[in-house]
This record gives structure tokens, sequence and C-alpha cells, in this order.
């Protein structure tokens, strides 16, 4: 169905896509620290959403950030067994 470059081509994408969120999710950190200017909680959830979430959750433990939140906490998570369930469905039809 996929020819082998679709492949490397979705799996460069991924890559750049959850290294993006991760290090979102690092600027935010730092951002909080020192009482800066916020990275909306939106463009986080956008970019996890992008395809991004794996790095994102990486990101909220590695950081030690939005790991209260419950909406980060279980949307992540949930965001990643939807996107596993998408890529499921169209392989097998």
């Amino acid at each position: 169905m996929f020819k082998i470059a679709d492949h490397k081509l979705l799996l460069l994408y991924l890559i750049i896509v959850n290294m993006i969120c991760l290090l979102l999710f690092l600027v935010d950190k730092k951002r909080a620290q020192s009482g800066r200017y916020r990275i909306r909680e939106r463009d986080l959830f956008l970019w996890a959403l992008a395809g991004g979430a794996p790095g994102g959750l990486l990101g909220m433990y590695l950081f030690r950030h939005k790991t209260r939140h419950l909406k980060f906490k279980f949307g992540f998570p949930l965001i990643i067994l939807l996107q596993l369930g998408i890529i499921y469905y169209i392989y097998l039809f």
C-alpha cells in the first residue's frame, strides 16, 4: 500500500515534530522559571496532535513540566493511543 520512500518520509516527519514538541516543553519550562512570556497550552496540544505527543510526553517528565495538569497527564497519552488507532486502521484497511 505504501512505498518504502513514504515510510521514510513519514518517519522523518515524526522525528522532527517530536523533537519540536520536546523542545517546546523545555523552552516553556525555562520561561516559566524566569517569568517570561509562555508558550500557549493550545500550541503544545496542536504540536501533539500533529504527531508530537510522544516527544511532548517525554518532555513533560524529562523536564518535570506540566505533570500536575490533568489535561496534559492524560491528554497526551490519549492522543498517542488515538493516533496509534488511526495508524492501525489505515494499515488494516
